[in-house]
């Protein structure tokens, strides 16, 4: 049984605030092509809102249905068809809430209304606050919202249980039939009183393992309390024997004599090794007092030596140093007179070369002249060629380009066809004779003929003719203003009329592209570079140039011209007098310096030798001015055996301490004192342990651990065993439900085929030679494809929604069969398909919408255009 939706009307509803109305559905498929945020969804949220929403409710979605900041009633009214029969619900929500239904047998209005609208389209009471689609039963699967067929579900409890008839006649068997539901109820609720819906313990099999681990504690306790006491004894005579023992070490007295006897070592150690410092400090004295008279006798005589030795170096010195001082003098005399004649030969070159320069100054103003007259006739040139380039560059700027001029003919071809069609599909018509009184479109007629592209009225009088010209010429003339519009359009882009005058421009403007490049060569050739002006080669330095210059710059000059040539061989022989003057004064300085540089080294050597002198006679008067000299040798002497015999007394005293060895003396008295406080403290935590055992012996003596122990025993030993009774029940239990829950899997598996069937009917179409897999809950889980098989989640996004779409058609026919009320609602489908895949999507569609109402909404009109009826939102209340 199809449910076929007639009639929908909107107001205060979300978007649409003011009265809307929807009608024109037919049986097979309708598709409304709308563009984004037109209401398409709004649409279908209504529909179930009517149908599956309670009118009374005021959860969050149904206030959802209110327009966004208006305190209105939103109402729905929706006239359909179900079991053959008209039928119309209307419903008010929030203010005043209602509902009514009208059907064959009268109206219904409140629970009643709502009970009936269940009966009827097979759902159950929805108390989700967001919507449930599970509860919508079969129009809850085959009405799918946007984005809601992404992925492949499972049908809601409802379809499952509906479609059971279908399936259990074919199949032969009942899953979960009045056996099983007898059978399985009495397990599961003997099952849970030991195992959790997870497969862990828990109720009895819990409580008797709770009470074994309880009587192994107890009796575990017991023993242990029972050890501890029999050990506490043992401990008890253990330490009493160390105590004894530790007394008798402490009533010992060696250790005490022996820590005496090195009392007395140490201070005799400590005395010998007090004198071996106060010996090694005197010795070391004496040492430096040997080595202070050994360095001032040794400094003494080096001093006196030094003295001697300077003097003869000083002696040599000057004597070599006499015997150059003449040739020293002559150098000098011949390197002046080199001098005053370089001086005097460097004034005349210079006067020479003044005047040379002056000479070429003048014949360079000339020549300036000259250029600069030659650089303003070409810049005068320059400009006329400049102007007749410009205005022939701006005319071959003007070329259109090649794909410009074939796009303006494909364009102009397009609105000939485009009139072509017009013109053929117009009715011509023609007026002659009197025509007062005749109007057209309102407006007086006039004699001739007359081509009319639209609905025309003609009034004569009372009388009205209207002509329709075929429907088809208004897609024409809408070609015919489209194409004409991309042609002036282009046209006007350019700056020209039509194609011919856009031909014209582009032959004028190659004529232009190669007078351009003779113009280049001509301009080229008048602005070379001029070195002498400091003009670079092009145009833009030459004009640069002029810019630059001055009105009269070239100046009147001088028609005198100077000898440049006398005047340059003139200077030449100047050059050549002061190279010649130039090369007698370089060598009379070389000889100069030559001598200097021998004399040099004798200075520096007598200079060296009169400093070592001064210095040597004033260190040797400074070492003889100390009051150790006069006696330095007794001293000496007098100090070397006083070092001898304190070296003597040294090694006395290191004999004598090493005797003794302080250090090893106090690590052994240290030693003597650890052990007796080591034994004290053992001897004092020994009676503490022998007090603590004591007590806990007396306290727990009385006890009866040893009875406890036992009866904790054998109470734990009864626990294992009902453990293992429990245990033994529960494993039991948990086989039998697992044995059931096999059977019915394997049911389940049986059960499930001909959904597979169906499916595959529509997916072999998709997926050449797929086979579909479904689970227990009838949901599709996998594709096997060559063997192979994967998991539906793990397919495209459009492989996804086209399955989704394909389960939801083949449950829809299985409903049909039940005749339950089943209708397809698709909000924007198929958006991820491609081109091929969406055509055989659509094929399939148009195949459904013969056996059941199909409803697209969709904002892709090129995809979907071409099929079914199609729906405007357009209309009132």
């Amino acid at each position: 049984m199809s449910l076929k939706i007639r009639r929908i009307a909107l107001s205060n509803f979300r978007k649409y605030r003011d009265p809307f109305v929807l009608d024109g559905l037919t049986d097979g498929l309708n598709v409304i092509i709308e563009p984004n945020e037109t209401g398409k969804s709004t649409l279908l949220e209504a529909m179930r809102a009517a149908f599956f929403i309670r009118h009374n409710t005021a959860n969050r979605l149904a206030r959802s249905y209110a327009p966004y900041g208006e305190a209105v009633a939103p109402q729905i009214e929706i006239g359909f068809e179900a079991r053959g029969e008209e039928w119309a619900v209307s419903k008010r929500f929030l203010k005043s809430a209602s509902v009514e239904v009208r059907g064959p047998n009268g109206r219904a209005q409140g629970e009643d209304a709502e009970a009936q609208l269940q009966a009827l389209l097979g759902a159950r009471r929805d108390t989700s606050q967001g919507g449930d689609a599970a509860a919508h039963g079969a129009l809850g699967l085959l009405w799918v919202g946007q984005a809601q067929a992404l992925e492949v579900t499972a049908p809601g409890e409802i379809v499952r249980d509906s479609v059971r008839a279908t399936l259990e006649a074919e199949v032969g068997t009942i899953m979960g039939g009045a056996a099983y539901q007898r059978v399985r109820p009495r397990i599961d609720s003997q099952y849970a009183e030991y195992w959790t819906n997870s497969g862990r313990p828990t109720g009895r099999q819990a409580a008797a393992r709770d009470e074994h681990d309880t009587a192994q504690r107890t009796a575990s306790e017991a023993t242990t309390r029972l050890a501890a006491l029999e050990q506490g004894f043992s401990d008890l005579e253990a330490a009493r024997a160390r105590l004894k023992v530790l007394d008798r070490d402490l009533a010992d007295t060696t250790d005490a004599e022996q820590r005496r006897a090195l009392v007395g070592q140490l201070d005799v150690a400590r005395s010998a090794a007090q004198l071996l410092d106060t010996r090694r400090a005197e010795q070391g004295r004496l040492v430096d007092r040997v080595k202070t008279l050994e360095d001032l006798a040794s400094r003494l005589a080096m001093a006196r030596k030094a003295v001697v030795d300077t003097a003869a170096v000083l002696s040599k010195a000057r004597e070599r140093r006499s015997s150059f001082v003449g040739e020293l003098a002559a150098a000098q005399e011949r390197a002046t007179t080199a001098h005053d004649l370089l001086a005097s030969t460097r004034d005349k070159r210079r006067n020479a070369h003044a005047a040379l320069d002056a000479a070429r100054t003048r014949a360079a103003e000339r020549d300036r002249r000259v250029a600069i007259g030659e650089a303003r006739r070409r810049h005068a040139e320059l400009v006329a060629l400049e102007a007749e380039y410009e205005a022939t560059r701006q005319l071959a700027a003007a070329v259109i380009p090649a794909t410009v001029i074939k796009t303006f003919e494909e364009r102009e071809r397009a609105v000939d066809k485009a009139r072509a069609a017009v013109d053929a599909g117009a009715t011509r018509i023609e007026f002659a004779g009197d025509l007062s009184g005749l109007t057209i479109d309102g407006f007086a007629a006039e004699r001739g003929d007359r081509m009319l592209s639209r609905e025309t009225r003609i009034r004569l009088g009372a009388a009205e003719l209207i002509i329709r010209p075929p429907i088809g010429l208004q897609g024409a003339e809408t070609a015919l203003t489209n194409a004409t519009e991309d042609l002036n359009a282009g046209l006007a882009e350019y700056g020209v009329a039509n194609v011919g005058a856009a031909r014209a421009r582009n032959e004028a403007g190659r004529d232009a592209v190669a007078h351009l490049r003779t113009l280049e060569a001509r301009i080229a050739g008048i602005t070379p570079a001029v070195a002498l002006l400091g003009i670079e080669a092009g145009a833009p330095a030459l004009k640069l140039f002029i810019a630059g210059l001055q009105e009269g710059a070239e100046g009147e000059g001088s028609d005198e011209e100077a000898d440049v040539e006398a005047l340059t061989i003139a200077a030449g022989e100047a050059d050549t007098a002061l190279a010649k003057a130039e090369g007698v004064e370089a060598v009379a300085s070389e000889q100069l310096r030559e001598t200097e540089a021998r004399n040099a080294p004798l200075m520096v050597q007598e200079t060296g030798a009169e400093r070592d002198a001064l210095n040597a006679e004033a260190q040797l008067a400074t070492l003889e001015a100390k009051p150790e000299v006069a006696s330095l040798e007794d001293a000496l002497r007098a100090a070397r055996q006083q070092e001898a015999a304190a070296l003597v007394n040294l090694q006395d005293a290191e004999r004598a301490a090493t005797a003794y060895d302080v250090v090893t003396i106090e690590r052994q008295i240290g030693l003597l004192d650890k052990r007796v406080e080591v034994a004290r403290i053992q001897r004092t935590d020994l009676e503490k342990v022998i007090a603590g055992l004591e007590a806990r012996i007396e306290a727990e003596g009385g006890k009866g651990l040893a009875d406890r122990a036992a009866v904790a025993r054998e109470e734990a030993d009864a626990a294992a065993a009902n453990l293992a009774r429990v245990t033994q029940e529960a494993e039991t239990l948990k086989l039998l439900r697992d044995t059931l829950e096999s059977a019915r899997a394997e049911t389940s598996r049986t059960f499930v085929g001909p959904v597979a069937r169906r499916a595959r009917r529509h997916i072999e179409r998709l997926l050449p030679g797929a086979d579909p897999g479904f689970g227990d809950d009838l949901g599709l889980a996998s594709i096997a494809r060559g063997g192979l098989g994967e998991n539906c989640a793990d397919l495209s996004r459009g492989t996804q929604e086209q399955l989704a779409v394909l389960t939801r058609l083949a449950f829809a026919d299985m409903l049909l069969e039940q005749g339950m009320p089943v209708s397809l609602i698709l909000d924007d489908p198929l958006v991820y398909s491609d081109d091929t895949r969406l055509d055989l999507m659509t094929e399939i569609l148009t195949e459904a919408a013969t056996r059941m109402q199909v409803i697209l909404l969709t904002c892709r009109d090129r995809a979907f255009r071409h099929l079914g009826h199609r729906i405007t939102l357009t209309g009132g209340w």
